[in-house]
């Protein structure tokens, strides 16, 4: 089965994953993250499988996340708001998202795209 590969074309670290997975032989589906922005129930998942706190799937970078002042609003939002936000807009989850519907990597690190998805 493929991998579903989360991403925004015009993002730089996007674009070393892509390269990354497409010079690894690493067979995928790419998915838009800003046209078609995972749902709620998508987020929650991907967000249990890769064992990080809902906080990480933010693009902290982003200037949707300074505009909606989304640093001081996580201080004390819960997990479900978290993602309630998450799904409202793709431009705020930190991306790529690579999944393979048991395991999930967010951003891109080559040493952790060696370990999980080299074949």
């Amino acid at each position: 089965m493929p991998l579903t590969f989360y991403w925004y074309p015009n993002c730089g670290t996007c674009k070393k994953a892509k390269k990354w997975l497409d010079e690894a032989g690493v067979d995928y589906q790419s998915v838009h993250i800003v046209e078609e922005t995972p749902s709620e129930s998508q987020l929650k998942e991907l967000i249990d499988q890769s064992g990080l706190p809902a906080r990480k799937f933010f693009n902290t970078s982003g200037k949707k996340y300074r505009e909606l002042n989304m640093k001081e609003k996580l201080n004390d939002a819960s997990e479900q708001e978290m993602i309630q936000w998450l799904a409202s807009d793709g431009m705020l989850i930190k991306r790529p998202i690579v999944t393979d519907g048991e395991k999930t990597t967010v951003g891109f690190k080559e040493e952790r795209f060696q370990e999980v998805w080299s074949s």
